[in-house]
């Protein structure tokens, strides 16, 4: 295996709910991905690179980066919402701006991740199942690979959930350790089980006192995520090495994006804030593919 590591907008607070924290510029969020050795990054939300997909690319080329997909939360549950006309303008940009994985998320269709989460009729199941199934085709039309995303305060959040869609569906999954141990799933029994149904990771450390806090209603997912439910890499509960070693003996050779869901309050200054943390958990990952011997 070939180490594909890459970064994401959301590690520096940039976010698609709105009202996330402050939202650092472009210029200085790829700047300091840059300082850290990284050549990959995922697009970010809507907003925060150049609209076309031709100047997303040329201002990803100035700071030695490519784009490797994007992050699309859609409504996939209901019969009266069809997600394929928002999902079809991201494979457009993709042709100009790049990218190889399309990451999408069955959102509840309320605003943030902290609604009450929706349990859906049998009926809702199966709309979800034919949507993952219908972006599976279009995606795949354009040589792109669609993964689904479980993620807190979606409709897809729970290990039964999980299990469900496994059950379900053939769509591949966007490996988020944060987030499947958050909602219940063992992110280390999923690697070593469902090698096969990995198409991207995003590889995400715990704090477990603040995910319990946020499970047993003392905090809003928002607060913890300010507070610290997410670590640098390799300082949280999540095994991060037992993961990575699963990935790389099962011959894994999707992109590891590391990832913190990251909610900044206000501008730190240069060299300070969120590539402090970045910095921590890239080279904790670098040196976890170095003891296996992994370039």
């Amino acid at each position: 295996m070939s180490a594909k590591i890459a970064t994401a907008p959301i590690s520096w607070g940039v976010s698609e709910v709105p009202g996330w924290g402050v939202q650092l510029p472009p210029e200085r969020v790829l700047s300091e991905m840059a300082e850290l050795g990284f050549t990959a990054t995922e697009i970010g939300a809507d907003g925060f690179l150049p609209e076309a997909p031709a100047d997303k690319a040329a201002t990803l080329r100035e700071y030695g980066l490519e784009a490797i997909g994007s992050f699309v939360p859609v409504v996939m549950h209901r019969a009266d919402v069809d997600p394929l006309p928002r999902l079809e303008r991201e494979l457009e940009a993709y042709a100009a701006a790049g990218g190889d994985v399309l990451v999408v998320c069955a959102v509840t269709g309320l605003r943030g991740y902290d609604a009450t989460r929706e349990v859906l009729t049998d009926g809702e199941w199966t709309t979800l199942f034919g949507n993952l199934d219908r972006i599976t085709r279009v995606a795949s039309a354009q040589g792109v690979r669609a993964a689904l995303h479980p993620h807190v305060g979606t409709v897809v959040e729970t290990a039964d959930d999980v299990t469900r869609v496994l059950e379900g569906s053939t769509i591949p999954f966007c490996f988020d350790t944060g987030h499947l141990m958050i909602g219940g799933t063992d992110p280390v029994a999923f690697a070593a089980a469902h090698a096969d149904r990995i198409a991207h990771t995003h590889l995400k450390d715990v704090s477990l006192e603040w995910m319990h806090k946020v499970k047993n209603g003392e905090i809003s997912y928002y607060d913890a995520c300010i507070a610290g439910l997410y670590t640098p890499v390799g300082q949280g509960d999540v095994d991060v090495r037992a993961i990575v070693t699963s990935l790389v003996e099962s011959g894994y050779n999707g992109w590891i994006v590391l990832e913190q869901d990251k909610i900044v309050q206000e501008y730190p200054e240069l060299g300070e804030g969120p590539i402090e943390d970045a910095r921590a958990s890239v080279n904790y990952l670098r040196g976890i593919l170095s003891a296996l011997a992994v370039s």
